[in-house]
C-alpha cells in the first residue's frame, strides 16, 4: 500500500515539474559536450586557421580510439602547410600501425621541398620496414660517402695484382644516393662495399702494367662505374674515387720462385729415385755374375765325373787322358807367358767389386 502511495506521489511530482527535470538534463549534457569542446577547443582553432579539416567530432574520435590526438593535429598541420595531401585518416593508420609519424611526416615533407616524388604510402611502408625514411631522405638530397673498404671489419686496403706480377693497394671513397623507390627490399651499404671492391680488384688485375694504373687511378674509378655495381640495391653509385693506392709485393716474383723451388725439388726425387733405381739394377747384375758362376763351377764338377765315366765305358783310354792333360798343361803355360793367368777374367770382375 506504501509503495502504491509512493508511486503516485512520484507521477504527480512529475507531472507538475517535468519542465524542471528535462531542462536539468538538458543543462548537464550541455555542460558534458561544452566541457569536452573546451578541452578540444585550442586544437580545433588551430586546425581551422591553418586549414587542416580535422573536425570537433574526429578530435573525440581519436580519443576513443587512444590516439595521440595532439601530435596527429601537429603533423596534419605541418604536413598541409607544407603543400602535402595526407589525409587524417592515413596518419591515424601508421599511428595505429605503430609507425613513427613525426618522423615519417619529416621525411615527407623533405623530399616535397627537395622536389623527389615521395607518396605517404610509400614513406609509411619504408618506415614499418624498419628503415629510417628521413634518413634516407636525407641521403637521397645530400649523397652519402662511404669508405671502400669498411675500416670497421679491420682490412684497410683493396689487394690486386696486376698481369706482371706487382700488387696494387687501393682504398676508395664511394659517394652513393638513396633511391627511394628500391629501399624497401634493397640491398644496403654491405654490398655496395662488396661490389666496389670486387670491382676495384677486378680493374687492378686486367691492367697489363702496374704504372699504368699508378700513372691514371681514374682507369679503376672508370672500369667500376660502368660495371652497374647498384644493381637491385637501395643507393645509385654517384662517383668512385681512388683516395690510396700503393705499390705492395711482387706476387709474381714469389710465385715465380716458389715454383722454381718445387720443380727443384722434384728433380732432385726424380734424380733419387732414378739413383736408386741404377744401384738396385747393379746390385741385380752381380747377383746374376755370382749365379753364372756358381753355374760353371756346377758345370767344371762335372768333367771329372764325365771322364771317369768315360773310362769305365771304355770310350776313352789312357792316352787320351794324356793328352788332355797335356793340352791342358800346354795352355796353361801359354796363359802364364802371355801374362793372362787362368782366372784373368774373374780376377778383373772381383777388382772391379
Amino acid at each position: 500500500m506504501a509503495t502504491v502511495l509512493f508511486a503516485q506521489d512520484a507521477t504527480e511530482f512529475f507531472s507538475k515539474h517535468w519542465h524542471w527535470i528535462v531542462g536539468a538534463v538538458l543543462v548537464l549534457f550541455f555542460l558534458f559536450f561544452f566541457i569536452i569542446f573546451m578541452s578540444f577547443l585550442r586544437l580545433w582553432i588551430q586546425c581551422f586557421l591553418t586549414s587542416a579539416k580535422i573536425g570537433i567530432f574526429d578530435l573525440v574520435g581519436m580519443k576513443l580510439r587512444n590516439v595521440d590526438y595532439g601530435m596527429i593535429v601537429r603533423q596534419k598541420i605541418s604536413l598541409v602547410q607544407a603543400g602535402v595531401k595526407v589525409s587524417t585518416q592515413e596518419l591515424e593508420a601508421h599511428y595505429l600501425s605503430r609507425g613513427n609519424v613525426p618522423k615519417t611526416a619529416a621525411a615527407v615533407i623533405a623530399a616535397h621541398k627537395a622536389g623527389i616524388d615521395l607518396p605517404w604510402r610509400i614513406a609509411a611502408a619504408i618506415d614499418l620496414a624498419g628503415r629510417d625514411v628521413l634518413d634516407a631522405v636525407k641521403t637521397s638530397v645530400n649523397p652519402k660517402v662511404i669508405d671502400c673498404p669498411d675500416p670497421a671489419k679491420g682490412r684497410p686496403t683493396l689487394d690486386g695484382v696486376c698481369k706482371n706480377g706487382i700488387q696494387l693497394r687501393a682504398r676508395a671513397r664511394v659517394t652513393v644516393r638513396t633511391k627511394l623507390d628500391r629501399l624497401v627490399g634493397g640491398a644496403t651499404e654491405e654490398t655496395i662495399i662488396a661490389r666496389v671492391g670486387e670491382g676495384i680488384v677486378k680493374a687492378i688485375g686486367s691492367a697489363e702494367h702496374h704504372t699504368d694504373v699508378l700513372a691514371s687511378p681514374n682507369l679503376i674509378s672508370q672500369q667500376v662505374l660502368r660495371s652497374s655495381l647498384d644493381a637491385q640495391t637501395a643507393f645509385e653509385i654517384v662517383s668512385v674515387d681512388v683516395a690510396e693506392i700503393d705499390v705492395g709485393e711482387n706476387i709474381g716474383a714469389n710465385l715465380q720462385a716458389n715454383q722454381a723451388a718445387a720443380d727443384l725439388r722434384v728433380a732432385q726425387a726424380k734424380a733419387e729415385e732414378r739413383r736408386a733405381a741404377a744401384v738396385a739394377r747393379e746390385q741385380e747384375m752381380s747377383a746374376q755374375v755370382v749365379e753364372s758362376r756358381a753355374k760353371v763351377v756346377l758345370a767344371e764338377a762335372e768333367i771329372p765325373m764325365a771322364i771317369a765315366a768315360a773310362f769305365r765305358q771304355g770310350q776313352m783310354g789312357v792316352m787320351d787322358y794324356y793328352n788332355l792333360r797335356n793340352l791342358q798343361s800346354d795352355t796353361e803355360m801359354r796363359n802364364a807367358l802371355a801374362g793372362a793367368g787362368p782366372n784373368r777374367g774373374e780376377r778383373s770382375g772381383e777388382n772391379r767389386q
